[in-house]
């Protein structure tokens, strides 16, 4: 596993080696020993698949809040998506600011995201498939977001947006969302 460090203190873009032969390839996806050498949280408690039929679809941004916040691990296994990052974190000097990196199933890379950062992704392909693996388990009453087209942030999404979850249609602009994060 090769780690780079993104402009964003933690946030790192994972490349999975691959051990290849004339069957095809295999590659370690996973490796707690290796987290904490990156000073990474290692913890790894629920495991998700994000499964989006149309291209140009949008889920998210969403987080959870204190004490659940989430670490979260990404890889696309099926398809090609945009992944957006944005840091909530207010002692950071990339506060309120996003970042983002496609992931695709031929490259084999992942996210790593830590606690403190709102997660979105829009799929750039029909028939999209995200593995999550978090550092939390959910809990529906911390779990919060931010408007995918918040002005404030002016997310630069490279696609028309085709999909979106009522859910996700109706979060707060980002404003909203950290007058929540004071309470908590």
């Amino acid at each position: 596993m090769i780690f780079k460090e993104l402009e964003f203190q933690g946030v790192f873009k994972v490349d999975l080696e691959k051990i290849e032969d004339n069957r095809g390839y295999f590659s370690r996806t996973w490796d707690k020993k290796e987290f904490e050498e990156n000073g990474l949280n290692s913890t790894l408690v629920q495991s998700n698949i994000s499964f989006n039929k149309i291209k140009g679809t949008v889920r998210g941004l969403h987080f959870q809040t204190k004490p659940y916040e989430e670490a979260k691990f990404i890889r696309c296994a099926k398809g090609k998506v945009y992944e957006v990052f944005v840091d909530l974190r207010s002692n950071s000097k990339t506060f309120l600011k996003w970042g983002s990196i496609e992931l695709d199933s031929n490259s084999i890379t992942c996210l790593y995201v830590p606690e403190g950062f709102a997660l979105g992704f829009q799929t750039l392909e029909d028939n999209c498939e995200l593995i999550y693996q978090m550092s939390q388990w959910y809990k529906p009453e911390l779990s919060k977001g931010i408007v995918w087209n918040d002005k404030t942030l002016a997310i630069a999404w490279p696609i028309e947006m085709s999909k979106i979850s009522s859910k996700d249609l109706s979060l707060p602009n980002i404003e909203q969302s950290l007058k929540e994060l004071e309470l908590n």
